[in-house]
């Protein structure tokens, strides 16, 4: 999977002990206005016109763990483990779990990565904090992308095994959820139309009966479970969650103890095979795009499992055919596949073009300062390329695509893609 292809902006923190639900949710709607910005004028970045129109690629074809609540009324039965003694006041009618023992972090600014990381290990009794966290994965104020594969390495280096997924059902997030595992996924957040980011959030419990999620987020505040007690999550209707998951091929992170190893891949399976998912959530895009013809997030998702599948050809195609539909002005924000497609298909000048657009539009990151590299690189501006890599490092010195094009450079071999 391209470490590139999936990252997470993370919006704004109420450094204040709150006391009120009322008062949380003015903070934080204060919060939300100060923290967007507007969309470039004229031109929506995610959705500027294809050079050419496309044809369609998508026929069909010993430490502890967070204590838990069985909500009332038949509660699903699991099929590993029970999970741990429940300590959680929340208890709704309808079939459900929630889990206790989370410490909840309202985020500080662009931190809802660490914030949310921070409340995963929590669970498993860590006393690490956003700060901590923040202060190893975002290295500049600004910094708007902390993707799942740094906040899996993060942990990992804590001593936690994390994996990274993609194409998750809600069946599977039932199971883990009963088995005492919060789960960590990256979603849309779009509380204005037309105004959306990407938003992590740490999966808590569901209750099937009313139809939603228990999540615990470091930056909403709608929805609350107990408005005026201790904090125990926000509620996530079951269709509005998934609408908001699949914007990020529906990414989910397992993170846990190493003791909890045998557990978790008798819930998830071991890894499978990069190939074999990517073709998973390919055929998972091409029954949603054959659904809804007008689907964007479907032909963009199904772009990156085509990119990671080796087909750039296709890839390109796809991510046409989404942003000729129209995509969200801040969605390559976050997700890099077109330029990473584009550019393997010597579109150059389209790269160029993308790059410079989504950077105008208050994306100031390493991945988009890479590719434009990459492309006027490759139309002959070498001064112009080192320029942009240079900038990339002053946001991310480690970055280690834009060390390797330096490198090659040097080298006087050119530059090539680095994954």
């Amino acid at each position: 999977m391209n470490s590139s292809t999936l990252r997470a902006v993370t919006p704004l923190y109420l450094a204040l002990t709150l006391t009120s639900a009322t008062l949380v949710v003015l903070v934080l709607a204060a919060g939300l206005a100060m923290r967007r910005s507007a969309p470039p004028a004229g031109a929506d970045v995610a959705s500027l016109p294809p050079t050419f129109t496309p044809t369609s690629t998508l026929a069909p074809t010993s430490t502890p763990g967070p204590t838990s609540t069985p909500i009332p009324a038949s509660t699903p039965t699991p099929t590993i483990t029970p999970a741990p003694t429940a300590t959680s006041d929340f208890a709704p009618a309808g079939k459900g779990i929630a889990l206790g023992g989370i410490t909840h972090a309202w985020q500080t600014w662009n931190n809802c990565g660490p914030a949310t990381l921070s409340m995963l290990l929590s669970a498993y009794g860590s006393t690490l904090d956003q700060a901590t966290i923040g202060a190893v994965l975002r290295l500049h104020e600004d910094d708007k992308n902390v993707g799942p594969h740094e906040l899996a390495a993060y942990a990992r280096e804590q001593g936690y095994r994390a994996q990274v997924r993609i194409n998750g059902t809600a069946d599977l997030l039932r199971l883990l959820l009963s088995n005492g595992t919060p789960v960590l996924v990256e979603t849309w957040h779009e509380a204005e139309p037309g105004d959306g980011l990407g938003h992590y959030r740490l999966l808590t419990g569901y209750d099937d009966a009313a139809g939603y999620w228990i999540a615990y987020d470091s930056y909403d505040a709608a929805n609350l479970i107990a408005p005026d007690g201790p904090y125990q999550g926000i509620r996530l209707p079951y269709a509005a969650f998934d609408a908001d998951w699949r914007v990020f091929n529906r990414t989910y992170l397992l993170i846990y103890p190493p003791e909890r190893e045998a557990l978790l891949t008798a819930m998830a399976g071991p890894p499978a095979p990069e190939a074999e998912s990517w073709q998973a959530a390919l055929e998972t895009a091409r029954m949603e795009a054959a659904a809804q013809p007008n689907d964007a997030f479907a032909r963009f998702n199904a772009g990156n499992a085509l990119l990671a599948l080796g087909r750039s050809g296709d890839a390109a195609t796809a991510f046409d055919e989404a942003r000729s539909l129209g995509l969200p002005w801040r969605m390559l924000w976050y997700q890099f596949g077109p330029l990473e497609a584009y550019y393997a298909q010597g579109r150059y000048a389209d790269v160029a073009e993308l790059a410079r657009t989504t950077i105008g539009s208050g994306a100031d990151i390493e991945e988009l300062h890479y590719w434009l590299g990459m492309a006027i690189s490759a139309q002959g501006d070498a001064a112009g390329a080192t320029s942009a890599w240079q900038h990339a490092l002053s946001l991310n010195p480690g970055y280690a695509p834009v060390l390797d094009a330096l490198t090659a450079y040097a080298d006087g071999a050119g530059a090539t893609v680095t994954d």
